[in-house]
């Protein structure tokens, strides 16, 4: 695995979408699209306010900087608007492992095909470049609707993790995991992404 990518500045990029570390100045565009329950309903939490946004942005830096993740600004390329935010998380250097989540876009952009060439990004780059072994993903149970959407990326589904977490209301939470394997990446490549290859 090579590590040292993710110290470094990572822009990825295609027709549709762009990303770009979330340390950029633009996060403060979110503001513009972050406050919506929908989007929060399953992510464990909620930003319902100035106070929210703002922890939301630290956090999110401050976990980069201790090397859970690897956050980015989710850029649609045809409004030119930020359109989002996606990870590299639970980051595992030792096992080569990494979990592609913390996704979210505003209503505005979600079910336009930028998920998916968002994802592809990150997928190629992260077997390609950084070397990981597994990307997994994981859906509330509840979620049929990212369920559906990973299923989309070609990733096998694993199962349910019971109690898995702990919502910020106290609520226990299920959670559906997928997986993507080295492996198989470049099949799942050409079988799920003709269109970005």
């Amino acid at each position: 695995m090579n590590s040292e990518i993710l110290q470094s500045e990572i822009i990825l990029e295609n027709e549709r979408v762009l990303l770009i570390p979330f340390e950029s100045q633009r996060n403060i565009e979110l503001k513009e699209i972050i406050f919506d329950d929908e989007i929060w309903k399953y992510m464990g939490m909620y930003v319902r306010n100035d106070s929210g946004f703002e922890s939301y942005i630290q956090n999110t830096l401050k976990q980069k900087k201790e090397g859970i993740c690897y956050p980015f600004l989710i850029i649609d390329k045809i409004a030119n608007k930020v359109a989002g935010s996606t990870r590299y998380g639970y980051l595992n250097h030792a096992s080569q492992k990494c979990e592609i989540g913390w996704t979210w876009y505003g209503k505005d952009f979600q079910g336009t095909g930028l998920n998916k060439a968002c994802k592809f990004e990150l997928l190629n780059f992260g077997f390609e470049k950084i070397q990981f072994r597994r990307i997994q993903f994981s859906a509330d149970l509840e979620n049929t609707r990212s369920q559906k959407a990973i299923e989309k990326l070609g990733a096998v589904k694993e199962g349910i993790f019971r109690n898995n977490y702990i919502d910020s209301e106290g609520k226990s939470k299920d959670d559906v995991y997928f997986s993507i394997i080295s492996e198989e990446w470049q099949n799942t490549k050409k079988e799920y992404f003709p269109e970005l290859v």
